[in-house]
Order: structure tokens, then C-alpha cells, then sequence
């Protein structure tokens, strides 16, 4: 496998994610304040603009930083032009597919990567989060569910409100993790197309990484079915859900922030929470590099 095609990337806004094998390190702190959580389109077309220029032509996983970076993935998804479509697989405990009147934001870009016409289908996978059930489904964008280019793969989650609007092909309800595995695993065996994969380790229970988001019930052996799964091979990937502290300048967005009700981070505690996350980048890495470089 050709090295640069496999060597990690950091977008260092945050300053979170640990030391990795090879890495190359972008040092976007500045970008912090007006990026994170969310930003009006104007920034993130700069910010793609920015990408364009500093990433090489080859690279391997994206780090992003905290998963309140989670919408980076939009843009890292549009500027792929392979030679056929592929599928987007998201783990993740939400469906980041939430209406946002502001741009975009880490829990609204789903809908615009499923917009994209090199995208042929988005998938989240482990969705524990109640921003899919009935008391905030007028929330969720239905458009890409309509229109079969979004399906939620949830756990535990009460969506009859999706089968009331003829939603229910979009909706794949499970009543544990390993129930939810081996259905994609089975789904994906009838699958040709290659993938992008885009991990938000909020997805994982708090014992195998602690987030600063309200988490599922993923285990690492979970992802790592899941990752294996991808048969056609990676023609992308990324990784947030890092942990991180950041108090923001503007008054809009602590108050978006404290609308969502993120969880406070313990600054006591920061330092081994982020020792956790790094043992488990390198457990994704190194299931990622067997699916990377063989797509088609």
C-alpha cells in the first residue's frame, strides 16, 4: 500500500488528538473560535478553500478534533471525485441531520453530504439519541429520507412516527448493538459500491471512550465488524469525538452550545479521558488500514 495514501492527517484545531504514526499535522488552531460547533457557509467555503490548498494529493484517515468539528466531514467528502459513486457510512449516536438556520453545524451536515451527486447513499449507524424519535422528528430534514439517499440504523430508539409518513424504509430499528452489527454486515454483502467512512466516537459507551456529547453503547469490537464489513474498500475516512475544552468568545454560540446540552468537561480528568481516545485511535486506525486503498 502506497504510504502517503495511509498517512494520517490531524486538522489541529483543538489541540486534542494524540501523536500518531506518520502523521501530518495542520495547525488550524485559528480557525477554532469561528468553526466549531457551527458556522455560516461563507466560512466553510473559506475553510474548504483552505483544505484545497494544504491537503497533499494523497493522504489517509482525517482527524478532526472534537466531534463539535464533526460537520469538517462535508467538505472532506465533496472534494473526493472518484471514478463512481460511493456510499457514506457514519457512526455516530446522532443523525446529524437536525435543521440548523445558521449554515451548518456538527449536527446538520448529513443532509448536505447526501445532496452530493457523487454520493449514492448515507448510512448512521448507531443512533441512541432521541433527536430521531417522535418528540423531535420535525427536527430531522425528511428530504434525503424521502428520497431513499439517508437510511438511520438506530438502537432502542421508539420511531413509529417515521412509518405514520411513510418513512419506514429509512429507518432500521435494533434492540441491541450486536443486533444492528450483524443486520449491516448481512446488508453490505449485497453492496458493489466503495465507501467513505466518518466516525464520531460519541457513538462508542463511555467505557471505551468518554466524549463531551451524551454517547451510545458501541463497543470496539462493534466498529471493528462493522469497518470490516466495507468490502469494496475506502475511497475516505475520518475520525472525531475527541475531548476537549473551549470556552467561545461569542455569545451565540455558548448559547447554541448550552441548547444542545453538552455535557461539561471535567478538566480534572481531561488528561487520562484523552489517553483513552488515543489507545483507541490507534485500535480504528489499524482496522481502517485494511479497508484502505482498495476501492476501485
Amino acid at each position: 500500500m502506497n504510504d502517503l495514501a495511509n498517512r494520517p492527517v490531524v486538522l489541529d484545531i483543538d489541540r486534542s488528538v494524540g501523536p500518531l504514526p506518520g502523521r501530518l499535522v495542520l495547525p488550524l488552531e485559528h480557525w477554532q473560535e469561528s468553526i466549531r460547533f457551527g458556522c455560516p457557509l461563507a466560512d466553510m467555503r473559506r475553510f474548504r478553500t483552505m483544505l484545497d490548498e494544504l491537503l497533499p494529493a494523497e493522504y489517509g484517515t482525517v482527524f478532526l478534533g472534537s466531534g463539535d468539528f464533526h460537520h469538517l466531514s462535508w467538505p472532506l467528502i465533496a472534494r473526493l471525485r472518484p471514478a463512481a459513486p460511493f456510499q457514506v457510512v457514519v457512526l455516530d449516536n446522532h443523525p446529524d441531520n437536525m435543521r440548523f438556520p445558521f449554515g451548518v453545524h456538527c449536527g446538520s451536515w448529513v443532509r448536505r453530504v447526501a445532496m452530493l451527486p457523487q454520493v449514492s447513499h448515507v448510512h448512521v449507524l448507531g443512533i441512541t439519541s432521541p433527536d430521531i424519535g417522535g418528540g423531535h422528528a420535525w427536527e430531522n430534514y425528511l428530504a434525503p429520507l424521502w428520497r431513499g439517499k439517508l437510511s438511520y440504523w438506530s438502537i432502542g430508539v421508539d420511531t413509529g412516527w417515521a412509518r405514520r409518513l411513510g418513512l419506514a424504509r429509512a429507518f432500521r430499528g435494533f434492540d441491541t448493538p450486536a443486533a444492528l452489527v450483524d443486520a449491516f454486515v448481512g446488508y453490505q454483502r449485497t453492496q458493489a459500491t466503495p465507501s467513505y467512512l466518518s466516525i464520531d466516537k460519541d457513538v462508542f459507551a463511555p467505557e471505551v471512550a468518554r466524549t463531551n456529547w451524551d454517547q451510545g453503547q458501541l463497543q470496539l469490537d462493534h466498529a471493528q465488524a462493522l469497518i470490516g464489513s466495507l468490502r469494496h474498500g475506502l475511497v475516505g475516512s475520518d475520525i472525531n469525538g475527541e475531548i476537549s475544552h473551549y470556552h467561545y468568545r461569542s455569545w451565540w454560540k455558548r448559547r447554541l452550545s448550552a441548547m444542545d446540552e453538552q455535557p461539561a468537561v471535567d478538566t480534572a480528568q481531561l488528561a487520562g479521558w484523552q489517553a483513552q481516545q488515543h489507545a483507541l485511535n490507534l485500535e480504528l486506525l489499524q482496522a481502517i488500514a485494511a479497508r484502505s486503498g482498495q476501492a476501485a
